[in-house]
Order: C-alpha cells, then structure tokens, then sequence
C-alpha cells in the first residue's frame, strides 16, 4: 500500500512540475508561434497556441529593413558581449587566482574592498559622473571595461580555485614554474566548469543590459538590441510608422509578427548558447559556492 501511495504521489509531483515548465515556457513558444504565423490569422484572432500559416517572411522582413535596426542592434550587443566576456573572464579569473593564494598577505583587504562595492552601490548620478571622468560617455568601452569585474563572480571563481588541490602548485613550483605558467598550463585546464558557468552569466548580463547603453551610449549607431527591442515593441510614438501592415510573397506581416519577431531574434542568441554549456552549471555552480 505504501509503495503504491508513493507511485501516486510521485505521478502527481511529475504533473505538477511538468505543467509548471509548460506554463514558464509557453510564453517564449507564443512568441515564436506568432512570428512564424502569417498575420491575417493574427489580425483575426485565430493564432492561440501553433502557428498558422507557418512562414519566414516576417523574419526577412524585420531583418532586412534598415529603419528597424535590428541587424545593428544585434551586432552591437553581440560585439559587446563578446568584448565584456573575454574580458571579465581574464580579469575575474586573474584576480581570483591572485586572491586565492596565500602568499598574497593583503588579499582579506582586497576582497573585502570588492565585497564592499557589491553591498553599496554609488547611485546612477555618482557612477554617471565617474564614467563621464574617464571618458566612457558614448564610448563602446562603457559596455566592456568597467563590468569587467563582477565581485559575485569573483567569490564563485575565488573559492572554486581555493577548493584545487594546492599539491599542484607546489609540484609545478619544484618544477621550475612561475605563476604565470602554473595559472595558465596547470589550472586554467581544469576549470572549464567554472570559466563556462561565470562567462556564460557575464555574456548574459552584458546581452540583456538595457539601462547601462540609454545612460551612456548616445549615438544610435552604438545602440544595443535591447533598445531596438523597445523601440519596436514598447516605443510606438518613435516606430509607428515602421509597423504597417505590408504584403510580401503573398504574406500578410502586421506589428504583431514584427514584434514577435524583434522578440524572438533577441533572446534567439542566449538560447543557444545555454545547450553547450548547461553541463557545466552543476559542477561549476555547486563547487565554487561551497568549498570542498
């Protein structure tokens, strides 16, 4: 009787978490249902879970039309993202390894100097002040250089480093080696599950930043793919005009494929990326959050 109650209630818990997926992920899938769909279905309220009229016609549309902005918007972020990763990377792990060694006397000051400015933020006005100093104001380095450092990251990187055997170090020193050689030839090879998971959340952050480029980033050849995607889908006073019905191939693409469209092409990129590197995550995550 017992095993056949926890078969039920196992059966119910499976139900129950497979409905919350469905209903986490249905929105993403509506997205791409409606940018797949052809519009007059849309116009007439038809489209409510798959697509009809499946076609490709908005995508070419909404990626070939220059008063949109999507295909810069989204060579500027991935130029970003890729500039602000490998840079926080290489920053983060540097000064991870740095504070993970012993002989560093002073590095319970530095960290607790970086933990600092996790906890207390200056304030918009402050830090618009300091980038306008260093001259970061409609500068592409804004989105690169000053997050190069994430103290969040830098603690999981910190105390995944300090959690490897230091008989490695030691070995590599008996041979000859200097730090330089012993960071990268002996443990940058077996931190892939850190330097995946971190470089995964900096590429991220960087991609989903929205804020940072309306402060900083003036021109709008500068603009990111998050600010094409609210012009095009929040923004109808600056796009209204670009969001008319037209016919192409015999397809009918209103505002509602355009936005889905916009939608789909922004998060399309960290979508795939998440495949290649979800195998990282629980090694990556769990060791660097808990030493040992």
């Amino acid at each position: 009787m017992k095993k056949k109650n926890k078969i039920v209630f196992e059966l119910i818990n499976d139900t129950i978490l497979c409905l919350i997926g469905f209903l986490c992920i249905y929105p993403f899938l509506y997205e791409i249902f409606v940018a797949l769909s052809d519009g007059r279905y849309l116009a007439a309220g038809q489209v409510t879970f798959l697509p009809k009229g499946i076609n490709l016609e908005a995508f070419q549309y909404v990626l070939t039309n220059p008063k949109l902005d999507i295909a810069l918007g989204m060579k500027n972020s991935f130029l970003y993202t890729l500039g602000g990763t490998i840079a926080g990377m290489v920053v983060t792990y540097i000064t991870a390894y740095a504070l993970s060694r012993p002989q560093v006397k002073c590095r319970y000051f530095i960290m607790a100097a970086f933990t600092l400015t996790w906890v207390f933020e200056a304030g918009i006005i402050p830090t618009y002040i300091i980038m306008s100093k260093f001259g970061f104001i409609d500068n592409p380095l804004v989105m690169i250089i000053p997050g190069a450092i994430n103290t969040q990251y830098l603690i999981i990187c910190k105390t995944y480093i300090e959690g490897l055997p230091y008989e490695l170090e030691e070995a590599a020193t008996v041979d000859g080696a200097n730090q330089f050689r012993i960071l990268w030839n002996v443990y940058v090879p077996i931190s892939k599950p850190i330097v995946a998971t971190v470089g995964t959340f900096y590429a991220v952050n960087i991609w989903n930043q929205y804020l940072n480029p309306q402060i900083y980033l003036k021109s709008a050849n500068l603009k990111v793919i998050q600010q094409v995607l609210s012009d095009v889908v929040i923004s109808t006073t600056s796009s209204g005009e670009m969001m008319q019905t037209v016919m192409k191939n015999g397809i009918s693409i209103n505002q509602y494929n355009m936005k889905a469209v916009a939608v789909v092409i922004a998060m399309a990129p960290i979508v795939c990326v998440y495949p290649f590197v979800q195998k990282y995550f629980k090694s990556g995550i769990l060791i660097g959050s808990v030493k040992g």
